[in-house]
């Protein structure tokens, strides 16, 4: 019934999970999501006003997908750290919104191939997700004062080399193309490169119905986005 998803930057969640967040939405799950950082150091510019472009993207993105809210922690992009501060702010947006299942960045994922390294923030907010999963927003005796104690029963962590679930979004597919297409900003280069932005959006499109084509080949099914599903004790 209720659905919590983390991410570093305020498109993360989109390219990792819009079609599964979509799919829940649909069905009447309240679906939150929160970007860690302002995003300004992203393509398309820096400061303070394209952190605010890429806010308004953000918003846009989850009225297509269906989320009930989106919020953003403030951090400074390139500067995310697994401090207590952090984990204090998470626990309580675990306690205050009560997920039964939590959708994140899997740290453990450093190297993809020989061509990506991934973002430091995705590292940093994937641990700082699992430290506050487990043990704290579960347990009266970690941050007191950031609500009753909520036990998340489910962990989903994206971008992982080591999935074991994948979930199916072929009947939402076409949401996660436009959720990405809603983030402009960040498409900067793929933009100038093509005359038209009809353009762009094909391309996006092209991108994005690949990467659920492999998921899915892996997964067993048309369209997929993978995981690595853990059960916290």
């Amino acid at each position: 019934m209720r659905a919590l998803a983390i991410y570093a930057h305020p498109d993360d969640s989109e390219v990792a999970s819009a079609g599964t967040l979509a799919a829940w939405a649909r069905a009447g799950c309240e679906v939150t999501v929160i970007s860690a950082a302002r995003g300004e150091k992203g393509a398309g510019g820096s400061g303070r006003m394209l952190a605010k472009r890429r806010a308004s993207e953000a918003r846009a993105a989850a009225e297509l997908i269906g989320v009930a809210r989106w919020e953003c922690l403030g951090l400074d992009d390139g500067e995310v750290e697994n401090t207590r501060e952090l984990r204090s702010q998470l626990v309580e947006v675990i306690r205050r919104f009560a997920p039964e299942v939590v959708v994140s960045s899997d740290p453990t994922a450093v190297f993809f191939g020989s061509s990506y390294v991934n973002h430091r923030d995705h590292r940093e907010i994937g641990w700082a997700v699992l430290d506050a999963v487990s043990p704290a927003a579960g347990s009266s005796s970690y941050f007191p004062e950031a609500g009753p104690p909520h036990r998340v029963g489910e962990l989903w962590l994206s971008g992982t080399l080591e999935p074991n679930h994948w979930f199916d979004i072929a009947a939402t597919i076409d949401v996660k193309v436009a959720a990405l297409a809603c983030h402009g900003s960040q498409l900067i280069d793929v933009i100038d490169g093509i005359s038209e932005v009809s353009g762009a959006d094909s391309l996006v499109a092209e991108v994005v119905r690949s990467r659920a084509a492999a998921d899915g080949v892996a997964g067993g099914m048309a369209l997929a986005e993978s995981y690595r599903r853990l059960m916290p004790a």
